[in-house]
């Protein structure tokens, strides 16, 4: 049966072999820090080395000339560009007196677009801008700018398009319009608007050229459309001025005066140029009141 020795300080900790006293304390200590110093000597020339040889790459790497940097971030810009106009923003122009006095002849406007992503759609009280829903625009109105440089520019939403138009949103599907109260205001389901961005000194607030004690009322709003109306009532080629009247004209169809929502591109927001017309536009307060259609 073998026996059980016990463990002196001698045979946990055995003495350097290099050190004459056999002070296991002396010999950790002087082992250990020659060792240490070693190390770090060494660790120093490597991040040294590495240091030197980044810098030898960096002065080797070859800068592209300023030709192709310029192509480069050209490409990089209209790229952007592009984007932009495709998913955010667009830039238009007013062609003609339809909107006056809030929008003027050649004002620039930007148009918005994430407001109507998804199931969202147009609002009453928006300005939007839309696409023609064929035979609104005369020929010149519709055919866009002729210049190349222009046309380039107005693919990337760097110049204002043509053949769209811009108007209010007076009604949405299930909405019936009709003019006008004895105050002269347009209804909209039966609640009269008050609508103080139109020109002072109107008579009513329907189209003048229909007259302003003629009555008259649309069919309900099909679905997916809605009824647009420019703020200058009186030279606006908008729904009003295509309302069908039996009395007037026996052959025209019901559904004209109406748009559909797809064709919009999007919300005016501001207006950007000229400077004196800088302005933010914001849905009238008076549609709030409107009540949801019957």
């Amino acid at each position: 049966m073998a026996s059980l020795v016990p463990v002196t300080s001698d045979d946990r900790v055995s003495p350097h072999p290099h050190d004459e006293d056999g002070d296991p304390r002396s010999s950790s200590f002087s082992g250990d820090g020659a060792e240490g110093s070693t190390t770090t000597t060494t660790s120093a020339e490597t991040s040294g080395e590495t240091a030197g040889r980044a810098k030898r790459s960096r002065r080797k790497r070859k800068q592209l000339p300023l030709w192709q940097e310029t192509i480069l971030l050209l490409a990089v810009a209209l790229a952007l560009a592009f984007v932009i106009k495709a998913f955010f923003l667009q830039a238009f122009y007013i062609p003609s007196e339809s909107m006056v006095p809030g929008l003027q002849v050649n004002d620039r406007i930007l148009v918005e677009k994430p407001s109507y992503w998804g199931d969202n759609g147009p609002q009453r009280g928006d300005v939007v801008v839309f696409e023609d829903p064929g035979g609104w625009l005369g020929p010149t109105a519709a055919e866009g700018p002729s210049n190349p440089i222009a046309e380039v520019m107005s693919k990337i939403g760097l110049y204002p398009t043509g053949g769209h138009l811009v108007k209010r949103v007076i009604g949405l599907e299930g909405d019936v319009i009709s003019c006008c109260d004895e105050q002269g205001r347009i209804l909209v389901n039966g609640q009269p608007l008050d609508e103080p961005y139109l020109a002072d000194g109107l008579q009513c607030n329907g189209p003048e050229v229909n007259g302003c004690t003629a009555d008259w009322e649309t069919v309900e709003v099909p679905e997916g459309q809605m009824f647009v109306m420019g703020d200058n009532r009186a030279q606006s080629e908008d729904s009003a001025a295509r309302i069908c009247d039996p009395a007037v004209n026996t052959a025209c169809t019901t559904g004209r005066e109406f748009v559909d929502t797809d064709l919009v591109v999007g919300k005016v927001f501001a207006v950007v140029w000229p400077r004196s017309s800088w302005d933010w536009l914001e849905r009238p307060a008076t549609f709030a009141d409107v009540p949801d259609p019957r």
